[in-house]
Formats: C-alpha cells, structure tokens, sequence
C-alpha cells in the first residue's frame, strides 16, 4: 500500500492538511498552499508531475464562470434580506399564537420557521444565530424549559444544512456530479445519466420534511408529558381579534416565495440559479413592501453577502487544488485500496466514510469536509455500487447530526455567542434528544432508501 513514495507523500498530505486546519490556519490557504508544498516534493522525488499545475488556473477560471456556483451567492442574499427586514420574526410571532393555548406550540412554530428560514438562508450559523436571536427571548419570555428551547433552535437552525435550497447541497451537488462522472468513466461508462443539483434538492425534500415532523412529534411529546416545560403563549384580547389577518400578512408571503423558488426548480421550469434570482430579487420586494428596506440595508446584505459568498469560493479554490494534487501522487489509488479492504464491502465503506464525516464534523466546517473527503471517497463507493443520490442524502444529514452533537457542535457555539447567558451543559441537555432523533433518520433512510431516490425518479 506505501511501497512507494507518491502514497507516502500522498497520505502526508491529507495529514499535514488536516493539522494546519486545525491549527486556525485559514481553509482556503490551508489546503491550496500544502497541496503547493506537496506537488513540490513530489515534483523532487518523481512522483508528481509539475505539469499538472498548469491546468490549476484553468481550474480556478472554470468555477468561477459555473452558472451553477452563482446560486451561491443569490441564495445568501435571500436569507440575508429575510432576516434583516424582521419578516422572519413576524413569521415566528404569529406561528406561535396560532397554536392558541395548545402547550409546546410556540416550539412547534420555532421548527417550522426555522425549516421556512433554513429554506430561505441554506446557511446553517445564518440559521442558527437568527433563530437565536429571534426566538430565544420569546421562548424564555414564554417561560420554556431552556434546555428544550436551546435544543429546538439548534436543531431547527441545523435543518439548513438538508432542506433545499441549501448551499450546502449546492456544494454537494456539484461534488457528487464530479465523483459520479469520474466513477463511470472509471468503469468505462460513457452513456450514463448525471447528477444534479435539482436532483439532490428534490431527494432532499422528502427526508427533510420527515425530519420536521420527527422534531415536531418529540415536542408534542415533551409537553403532553411536562406541559411546564413549554406553555401555552398567552394572548390578549386585541391580538386574538386580529390574529388570522397577522397570520396571513406574515405566513404567505415568505411561504408563497419560497414555494416558487423551489417549485420552479423542482418542476423544471428554472435552473437552480434562475430561481436563486427570483428568490433574491423576491425578498428584496418583500422587505419594500414591509417597508423595511432602506439604501443602508442593502449595502449591509450585499457585503455580508459577499464575505460568505467570497470565503465558499476560496474554499472550493484551496479544495480543488489539493485534491489534484493528491491524485496526482497516487492518493486515489491508496483510499480506494484501504476502503475495498473494510469488512462489509460497501455497507463497511459507506458506514466508515459517513462515520469518518460525523467525526471530522467537530473539528472543522462542513463546506471544508465536502470539499475534502468527497471528491476522495465518493468516486470509490460509486464503483462499489453506491447510488450518488442517496450517498449525497446520507452525508447531509450526516453533517447535520455532528453540526447538533455536543460538545463540539458548531451550532451549540453559535447559539451561545448570541445567547451568552446560557451555559454549554444547558444547551447540551437539550440537544441530545434532537441527535438521537436525526440518528433515527439516518437509520430510516438507511432500512428505506427510496424515501431519498423516489422524488427525482418520479420528477426527472
């Protein structure tokens, strides 16, 4: 396996990267400036062969004018603008009274909001921190449990990561399509079908509606067993009188936006991108006619906008030049041996892939994650005979469920920077309930894949 010294390098590489991100090193930087370092050595030893650096800024070029990419930014700016302009905030208020005196319905209106919101933003540290700030002081004012507030708004925020349209699938998407086409030509298949974005978004569609409705259950739960924990909201007289027009002004407009947006993407009507532009250019008219949108705003969105945006691509720069390099000192060959050589063949590799993505996901982003361990291992289990699809819904939620695990959780860390009066232990209580829920999902997916693979066969 490391009889010769491209696999050694190669096997250093993804080592020494994975140190450096560690280290707070910025991502990008990271992993385009080993890789560098690397292709040099390799180039020393006679294993790598420099020439392959010359197509890295044909590389670069190629991401930056995808179309696909451009949804990217158009979808932060939607959310963005939708949490700005407090339409989010009315959405919740309203949601919450609508469930009258029913105990745990301002925690049931948090999880459906935060799935409108995950739909609108796709960012999960948007998600979470908006939900942060929007519901927690409702839910405390409320008098919630705070262990079951903190764990319904992490894992409400985490569900940006699965329903569509997520950046994070749009960088899936984009993955898995490059793995699924090196796989088949790999195996001499020339005439097979691609994966797309719209695919993964409509595979997505149906787990992630399960996994709402498996949050909403446990709440519903929670409050026949301990109504305390989660009470009624209490209303006064003028605001039951005026509730089913407030519940109208702020439920269908955002929702009618959303529906559109991924309606025509599902229907085939527009390109991820195109609806992405609907999207954007409906939120903004959505913020006008709130009334809520002033010069300052916009300003405010587009640079906030374009620092996510900017750090993504950066991201995927660093990412694509380090996995280059790392083919080019034989380090594909290398992961697909060890992986073939896992008791179980592909249930074993699938299991030790996703397993090995749950556990990276304490310690570093998920964009860098997809980045690195996709374009590495995806190929090989598409040659082991994994469908793409499914694959890219496993790791999603897969994500999700490190992005919610304490104490590492990146969404316990936002919600504690904007919730600093909750201590690390209080939002842990909460969140382990909403793990072992999304365990349970992988588990269902996994007895019942075609709950990820039904939809785009039937739409596409």
């Amino acid at each position: 396996m490391f009889d010769d010294m491209g696999a050694v390098l190669a096997m250093l590489l993804f080592l020494t990267a994975f140190v450096v991100l560690l280290s707070g090193f910025p991502v990008a930087f990271a992993l385009g400036g080993t890789a560098v370092i690397f292709a040099f050595l390799g180039m020393l030893s006679g294993d790598f062969v420099w020439g392959m650096m010359s197509s890295v800024a044909g590389r670069m070029i190629d991401l930056m004018t995808n179309e696909t990419l451009v949804a990217v930014p158009l979808f932060v700016f939607m959310g963005v603008v939708l949490e700005r302009s407090q339409i989010a905030e009315d959405l919740l208020i309203t949601m919450g009274q609508a469930f009258g005196k029913m105990p745990g319905g301002l925690g049931i209106s948090v999880i459906l909001v935060g799935g409108l919101l995950a739909a609108s933003t796709g960012v999960v540290g948007a998600t979470v921190l908006a939900m942060g700030l929007i519901s927690l002081p409702a839910m405390i004012r409320a008098n919630y449990n705070k262990s079951l507030a903190s764990g319904i708004i992490c894992a409400s925020g985490t569900m940006a990561q699965l329903i569509p349209p997520s950046t994070v699938l749009i960088m899936l998407g984009i993955m898995l399509q490059n793995a699924n086409t090196q796989a088949n030509l790999k195996m001499g298949r020339f005439d097979t079908s691609i994966v797309t974005i719209t695919d993964l978004f409509a595979a997505a569609l149906l787990p992630g509606v399960i996994l709402m409705v498996m949050y909403i259950l446990y709440v519903m739960l929670r409050a026949f067993l301990k109504p305390s924990d989660c009470p009624a909201l209490v209303m006064t007289a003028e605001e039951r009188e005026t509730l089913l027009p407030r519940i109208l002004a702020a439920v269908v407009p955002p929702v009618t936006l959303i529906l559109m947006v991924l309606g025509s993407i599902l229907t085939g009507i527009a390109t991820a991108t195109e609806s992405a532009a609907v999207g954007a250019i409906g939120a903004c008219l959505l913020a006008v006619f709130k009334r809520r949108f002033a010069l300052s705003t916009i300003w405010d969105v587009s640079k906030k906008s374009l620092v996510i945006s900017n750090m993504i691509f950066a991201i995927l720069i660093g990412a694509t030049l380090f996995s280059m390099v790392f083919r080019g000192l034989g380090g594909e060959e290398v992961i697909e041996e060890i992986v073939s050589d896992l008791p179980g063949g592909v249930i074993g590799a699938t299991i030790f892939v996703l397993l090995l993505m749950f556990l990276l996901g304490f310690l570093i982003d998920t964009f860098e994650i997809i980045f690195i361990v996709v374009p590495i291992f995806a190929p090989i289990l598409i040659i082991m005979g994994m469908d793409p699809i499914w694959l890219g819904i496993a790791m999603a939620i897969v994500l999700q469920t490190s992005y919610l695990t304490p104490p590492f959780g990146f969404a316990i860390f936002y919600l504690q920077g904007v919730a600093r009066g909750l201590k690390g232990t209080t939002i842990y209580r909460g969140v382990i309930p909403f793990v072992i829920i999304q365990i349970l999902a992988i588990a269902v997916i996994w007895v019942f894949p075609r709950l990820a693979t039904w939809l785009p066969e039937v739409l596409f």
